[in-house]
């Protein structure tokens, strides 16, 4: 199985070398410094679930290398997905499965509205990494696992197919007969954890041992599980009390993509996230006042900033997630 990752970063970098270090015929799609490490030296790993390992997997920056995959992991940043969209959709394989792998509620709707619908599962990822130098990516966030499935719902072959085949590669995969419900739990979560990390520039540990933003943090999840129903998706009941437990699992060191580009004064995906669920709240007439406040709080740097990469002195221990 040939698998083409679009976008080699802290997701589309780590779960791709995982992959190929299973034995997968993978090939990255990436650019510049990291592309030309990449070809180079390897994708290095370093993890403390995998340990520290490099894989020396083919790697461009055409669109081209894709033709003869038979499914496509697609983890651009939110805010590339359609122009990267547009360059692959000359070259994208007929029989080829694309599975959306980003933050966010719309990555699957926006790549049906440009390739056939019947070529793109849902997907969404539990943790991630960062790219701490050019073909470097660090797993620091204890927990990695891709669910997919059908975007219309139910099981299918297909999917099963490649349940089995990813496993066999040493992913951790579920197969799902609703991502929707998947996607929009990950999205729940998304909304406190990406937004409260960049919000407050502290890693999870401290926002949770603190009784005032863990209260925060959880009031964040309940406005975006009330838009779930809203939206008519069957998210697990009460799923807010499942997602606190889960971050408290997380390292307490861990902290989201959204925290690192801040700090690294490099632009946020803060519209497909915290942004969302405040449109969508309007749209729906559900109330997200404190979405809202991190919104309003974080839209100053939205676009890239030196700002948010000036104070460092009292950020903690610094990770980062796929969330």
């Amino acid at each position: 199985m040939r698998i083409a990752v679009i976008g080699a970063g802290g997701t589309g970098g780590l779960y791709g070398a995982i992959l190929a270090r299973g034995g997968a015929d993978v090939v990255f799609v990436a650019r510049g410094a990291h592309l030309a490490a990449i070809r180079a030296r390897g994708l290095q790993v370093r993890s403390k679930l995998f340990g520290e390992f490099t894989v020396a997997a083919e790697a461009s920056d055409d669109p081209a290398v894709i033709a003869d995959s038979q499914v496509i992991l697609f983890c651009t940043k939110t805010y590339d997905a359609h122009s990267a969209l547009e360059r692959l959709a000359p070259v994208l394989p007929e029989a080829a499965l694309l599975i959306p792998i980003q933050n966010g509620i719309d990555g699957a709707n926006e790549m049906r509205r440009l390739v056939s619908e019947a070529r793109v599962l849902g997907g969404v990822a539990l943790g991630g990494g960062v790219i701490t130098e050019p073909g470097v990516v660090e797993e620091r966030f204890g927990a990695l696992k891709v669910i997919f499935g059908e975007w219309a719902g139910g099981m299918s072959d297909r999917v099963r197919e490649l349940e089995i085949a990813l496993r066999g590669h040493g992913l951790d995969v579920e197969a799902t007969k609703d991502i929707q419900a998947a996607v929009w739990e990950k999205f729940i979560i998304a909304c406190a954890f990406s937004g409260l990390t960049a919000l407050t520039r502290l890693p999870i540990g401290e926002i949770l041992r603190c009784e005032a933003t863990a209260d925060l943090y959880a009031e964040v999840m309940r406005e975006v599980e009330r838009l779930s129903r809203a939206a008519g998706v069957a998210v697990r009941p009460s799923f807010s009390d499942h997602g606190l437990t889960m971050t408290r699992a997380l390292r307490e060191t861990a902290t989201s993509s959204m925290y690192y580009d801040l700090m690294a004064g490099r632009r946020l995906e803060l519209e497909a996230i915290n942004g969302a669920a405040v449109r969508l709240g309007r749209e729906l007439g559900v109330p997200t006042p404190h979405n809202t406040v991190i919104y309003a709080a974080l839209k100053p740097y939205s676009n890239g900033s030196p700002l948010g990469a000036t104070d460092t002195t009292s950020t903690g221990p610094s990770g980062s997630s796929g969330g």
